[in-house]
């Protein structure tokens, strides 16, 4: 039946179970779409941003289905088999033990889902910002894997394969080891996971390893030369793991403005403009003691302009970037606390 006549039927509600569409079925954006016949047949099924749509029908039959934004479907029908799957920002909680995703299964912004189905197989699986997922199922068989934004995640199962693809664990601030099974890969991206501090000896990495934000101190044998990235830049280990060695001068003499932000961000604010002899702008005082508002020149680059702070409770000096069009020690202040106009900021306290 054509794909027209099948979508009107289903907005009017007449739609007889067993209809069968040549190629797509567009009926993304129904706002009253809340259910779909049963044993629906269709090539290509779209119904992205369909906000009410509650279940999807028994014995759907569908090569690519588009779930995308369906904030209120909560679960799948059993025995579904797709090519590609995409469930994007739904409120799912699990996954059928039987689901079958051949190619592609996307289920990022999923806050709410809490397991995967043992032995899954699929060539990739997004599963970014699933914010409830403590653990990945056993026997899970992927090629590419994003956890990226994971941050319940806190340890691995015992048995499973990412297969010379990509993993992505970036964000993923409780994670304190890699898996010894994971042995091969095209690239890796470790970033912004403080509490990893060493990778697994006999890791391979062909491609890249993007590593800004870990606590990686150093690099097995098996790593020694692969290309690191920070934050999607080229850097050495020297940079990586040895920030203590890079000077003002470095800094100041490097034109490329990108690995310059990243020698900057490897050396630290504080120290910098203490070497780099900043020029105060402002100086004030709040319940911690002096602040002052320093900037320092960058070649080819905006100027770099940080307030400096001192937490009244720890006495800890801060060094925080702020913009360049900063004036004031109180302007830039109520901007980190997210206040364009520092007139608004009346904190009871500071810390």
């Amino acid at each position: 039946m054509p794909a027209a006549e099948v979508k009107q039927q289903i907005l009017q509600g007449t739609a007889l179970p067993g209809l069968c569409v040549r190629g797509r079925l567009d009926l993304s954006g129904q706002r009253k779409l809340t259910a779909l016949p049963d044993d629906l047949t269709v090539e290509l099924l779209d119904l992205h941003d369909c906000p009410n749509l509650e279940r999807l029908p028994q014995g759907l039959a569908a090569r690519r289905v588009n779930l995308n934004g369906c904030a209120r479907l909560q679960e799948l029908p059993p025995g579904l088999r797709c090519y590609e799957l995409e469930l994007r920002g739904t409120a799912l909680r699990q996954l059928p033990p039987d689901l079958q995703v051949e190619f592609r299964l996307d289920l990022e912004e999923c806050r709410r889902l809490r397991s995967l189905p043992t032995g899954l197989k699929v060539g990739s699986l997004n599963l970014r910002n699933c914010v409830s997922l403590e653990a990945l199922p056993e026997g899970l068989d992927v090629y590419f894997l994003d956890l990226s934004g994971c941050v319940s995640l806190s340890g691995w199962q015992k048995r499973a394969s990412v297969r010379v693809g990509r993993l992505s664990v970036s964000g993923c601030a409780w994670l304190t080891h890699l898996p010894p099974w994971l042995t091969e890969l095209a690239q890796l991206d470790v970033s912004d996971c403080p509490n990893l501090v060493e990778l697994p000896e006999g890791l391979r990495v062909s491609s890249t390893l993007e590593i800004a934000g870990s606590g990686l101190r150093g690099l097995p044998a098996s790593l020694r030369n692969v290309s690191l990235r920070w934050r999607g830049v080229p850097i050495d280990e020297r940079i990586a793991f040895h920030p203590e060695s890079i000077t003002v001068e470095e800094l100041l003499a490097e034109r490329n403005v990108e690995l310059r932000r990243v020698l900057l961000e490897r050396m630290g604010y504080e120290r910098f403009a203490q070497q780099a002899a900043a020029e105060v702008l402002d100086r004030d005082r709040d319940p911690g003691g002096e602040r002052r508002l320093l900037r320092i020149p960058l070649p080819e680059d905006e100027d770099l302009v940080c307030v400096s702070v001192i937490c009244p409770s720890t006495d800890r000096q801060y060094v925080i970037r702020v913009p360049p069009t900063m004036r004031t020690c109180r302007q830039a202040v109520a901007w980190i606390a997210g206040y364009d106009n520092p007139d608004d900021y009346h904190p009871v306290v500071e810390t």
